[in-house]
């Protein structure tokens, strides 16, 4: 760790949790510092407790009023700025997300507003309305806080280039850091995939397909794509899987009712949001991922770290960092009803093969840590 992380730090985002997405990362990143000597003040809606225990971390709580997270983040980034304010006269490095606080230290860029459309066709009209309100709301505050910032990080090559020409932030001012993975991630060992399965009642030797993402309004992680693909291959004689959802959402229990309608509730798994993601891709065979927009995809990586393929839009920022032996799960036209169903056969039909493609990959990821990215962030932002 570079001696720069003894100091002091201000993170302001929404969350600091280990479950998933931009929380773990945020997490990650305030660990990380304060286990090197920094002090770090965060400033956020809710901070997960054994973080907050951590020695040299200090949490002001912002409240998010009704759960609304307009209102919410309008209070985060009033005491952000505020806070950093009064620290960085003491010497203290700032680093926001994004829109969430105005202030001209580093935003770290989780995800371009500017670039991620609303997907909520099928979502009722009050839905669409705040939807699309929320999205200007927050592609306004995105171009304020990156026009500001003395330095930008983004998760990936992707993301990058549509800060750069979409926001239109200097190139110099923009760096790629890429999201850590968890040190000991490793592949599943059998009695801990049968034990897992076991538990989800996945008995046998059914493969076992797995998404992880929102069930809500906004069809953006593209659970739709997942089902439609999934139904179809199930009706083809020849075809045999198992469906693990994990994730929730408004659009949870319609999913729900949608397997059993076509008579598919046994062969479906909706265990909800879930804080043991890593422990449930010890029972799946194959992540799909089908979405519309997606800076990263920090499920990806995970999965493929704990040796599971994954089948992923090729817009999303992880997909550059397939090699050309994994590049043929990629979809190029996920929008396309049949692009998916063929990606998931292609595996199907040479799995072996694709294990072994993706366990030199998932190798290759397991090497750069988390520890990793923050050494990198603390460099790019000292």
């Amino acid at each position: 760790m570079a001696p720069a992380t003894r100091g002091s730090w201000v993170l302001v985002a929404g969350d600091f949790r280990f479950t998933g997405g931009m929380d773990k990362a945020n997490a990650h990143l305030a660990r990380g510092l304060a286990r090197h000597g920094a002090a770090v003040h965060l400033v956020a809606h809710s901070v997960e407790a054994g973080l907050a225990r951590e020695a040299g971390v200090r949490v002001t709580r912002v409240p998010r009023p009704l759960g609304a997270s307009a209102l919410g983040e309008r209070l985060l980034d009033r005491a952000g700025r505020a806070i950093a304010r009064y620290e960085h006269a003491a010497g203290a490095v700032v680093v926001t997300n994004g829109g969430n606080c105005l202030w001209p230290g580093v935003s770290w860029i989780h995800c371009v507003h500017d670039a991620w459309p609303c997907s909520d066709a099928g979502a009722p009209r009050w839905f669409r309305a705040k939807n699309r309100l929320v999205k200007q709301w927050a592609r306004r505050r995105e171009r304020l806080a990156t026009g500001r910032a003395r330095v930008v990080i983004t998760n990936s090559d992707k993301t990058r280039g549509e800060v750069v020409e979409r926001l239109r932030v200097p190139a110099e001012r923009v760096t790629v850091v890429y999201l850590g993975c968890d040190e000991g991630a490793a592949p599943a060992d059998p009695a801990t995939r049968a034990r897992v399965r076991g538990e989800l009642g996945f008995d046998g030797a059914a493969p076992v397909l797995m998404f992880v993402g929102a069930l809500g309004w906004d069809d953006n992680k593209g659970f739709d794509r997942v089902w439609a693909a999934w139904r179809d291959l199930a009706r083809e004689g020849g075809w045999t899987s198992r469906l693990l959802v994990v994730g929730d959402g408004a659009g949870r229990a319609r999913w729900a009712q949608e397997a059993a309608r076509a008579g598919c509730a046994g062969l479906v798994r909706f265990v909800g949001a879930s804080d043991r993601v890593g422990d449930l891709l010890a029972a799946a065979d194959l992540l799909v991922s089908p979405v519309r927009y997606e800076a990263y995809g920090l499920a990806v990586q995970e999965a493929i770290a704990r040796g599971v393929p994954a089948v992923v839009s090729a817009s999303a920022g992880v997909a550059e960092r397939y090699p050309p032996a994994a590049r043929a799960l990629l979809l190029d036209r996920p929008d396309a009803p049949e692009c998916l169903p063929r990606a998931i056969l292609r595996w199907s039909g040479a799995r072996e093969h694709w294990r072994e493609a993706f366990d030199a990959f998932g190798a290759a990821l397991r090497r750069y840590t988390w520890t990793d990215m923050v050494d990198r962030i603390v460099a790019v932002a000292s």
